[in-house]
C-alpha cells in the first residue's frame, strides 16, 4: 500500500470541521480500508467511504447530474471526478474499518438523498460512526450568508452540465 501523502492539514478546508486532521491522498495511494474520503466541488465537499480494490461507495446526491442519485459503488478516479481526495483522520469511529465498508454496502442502493437531512456526508458519519450529521449543513445554517454562496455554486454548477433545450427548427 502506497503512503498518504505529505500534507497534513486541519479538514476545515475539506469538511468545515475545525477538529479532524486529514491527509492528502497521493495520486498513486490507496486508501485504507474504510476510510473517510472527501473530494472538493464546487463550494462543497463530496464525501465517500472506502471499500477496497480502488473501489468508493457514496451517496451521489446531485454530484453527476441534476437528478438525484442513490448510494452507489464507483471507482476512485470516478469518485474524484478530476479533483484531488482527501483522507479524514476518524480516530474515534465507533465501527471497524471491515464493519464500516458493510454499513455503507447496506444501502447501496438507497434512493433518498435529501440536501440538509440525508446526504452524503451524513451517510459516511452513519458507516462510522452510527450518527448521521453533516458539518458542511451545520456551517451552512449557523453561517446564512456560506449557505447562500454554496446555494448559489451548486446551482451554477448544474446550470453548466444542463443539456441544451433541443430545437427543432421552427421560429416562433
Amino acid at each position: 500500500m502506497a503512503s498518504l501523502g505529505e500534507t497534513t492539514k486541519t479538514t476545515a478546508q475539506a469538511t468545515r470541521s475545525p477538529h479532524v486532521l486529514a491527509s492528502r491522498l497521493a495520486a498513486d495511494a490507496e486508501p485504507h480500508l474504510g476510510a473517510h474520503l472527501v473530494t472538493p466541488r464546487h463550494g462543497y465537499a463530496h464525501h465517500g467511504i472506502y471499500v477496497g480494490r480502488g473501489m468508493v461507495v457514496h451517496y451521489a446526491g446531485y454530484c453527476h447530474r441534476q437528478q438525484r442519485g442513490p448510494v452507489e459503488e464507483l471507482s476512485l478516479a470516478a469518485f474524484a471526478a478530476g479533483h484531488g481526495i482527501t483522507v479524514l483522520s476518524t480516530p474515534m469511529a465507533r465501527y471497524s474499518a471491515a464493519e464500516s465498508v458493510g454499513r455503507a454496502r447496506s444501502r447501496l442502493g438507497e434512493d433518498c438523498y435529501r440536501l440538509l437531512t440525508n446526504n452524503c456526508e451524513h451517510f459516511c458519519m452513519w458507516c462510522l460512526y452510527g450518527e448521521s450529521r453533516s458539518e458542511q449543513v451545520r456551517h451552512c445554517l449557523m453561517h446564512p450568508f456560506s449557505g447562500l454562496r454554496l446555494a448559489a455554486s451548486i446551482l451554477l454548477c448544474w446550470c453548466k452540465t444542463a443539456p441544451a433545450p433541443a430545437w427543432d427548427g421552427a421560429t416562433a
